[in-house]
């Protein structure tokens, strides 16, 4: 209880600052880390893991600016697709697959989004405990939407580091003796709602 009171109250502060300094805020997201962090001058305020783009789809590095920000974004390009009884039966799909007769493509909620380079942003997800999006920075919803309320469009972006492959990870992940713990959110008293609206998030599209 103490700590979410306390995070409550960090979100606040975020907002209070960004409004008083302009936005004095940055993001540094290392890939190598699997890690975003978000920092006020030279001190860290927030420390999220996130989830990055699996090979095939990296996460690109450079340095970007948050081009906009929406908290109810769905993807145009991924998704699911569900039968006419509404069971899935392509978990992870694109939207140009083909879908059976009666069946429909159900975008991926992609909520609290802050995109920063062509189609790929941070946003609230599943976090497997290893790189497994089509580009995004995925990370837990209460951070997410930490980082949300802390950045405005025009906040730098930095992203930089190797995605892990090798060693303590394989192309698919991490390796079964090396695996980290997926991010599923925790439990959230809900007179606390009302600050970071947090819920369980259905990992369909991972």
């Amino acid at each position: 209880m103490r700590t979410l009171r306390a995070f409550s109250i960090l979100l606040l502060s975020l907002a209070s600052v960004s409004a008083q300094d302009g936005n004095p805020f940055r993001v540094e997201i290392d890939l190598q880390q699997q890690t975003a962090f978000l920092i006020h001058g030279r001190g860290l305020v927030l420390e999220s893991p996130i989830s990055s783009g699996r090979y095939g789809h990296l996460t690109q590095t450079g340095s970007f600016k948050v081009l906009e920000k929406e908290v109810n974004h769905y993807s145009s390009i991924y998704g699911k697709i569900v039968d006419a009884n509404g069971k899935t039966v392509v978990t992870d799909a694109d939207v140009d697959m083909k879908v059976p007769r009666g069946g429909k493509f159900i975008p991926a909620p992609m909520r609290y989004f802050m995109r920063f380079h062509e189609a790929d942003g941070m946003h609230a997800g599943y976090l497997p405990g290893y790189p497994a999006s089509h580009g995004c920075v995925r990370m837990p919803e209460q951070l997410a939407i930490a980082f949300f309320r802390a950045l405005d469009v025009g906040t730098p972006v930095t992203v930089f580091g190797r995605t892990p492959r090798t060693n303590e990870y394989s192309p698919y992940g991490l390796a079964p003796n090396r695996r980290m713990q997926p991010w599923f959110g925790r439990p959230v008293d809900p007179r606390f709602q009302p600050q970071y609206d947090p819920r369980y998030l259905d990992p369909w599209w991972r």
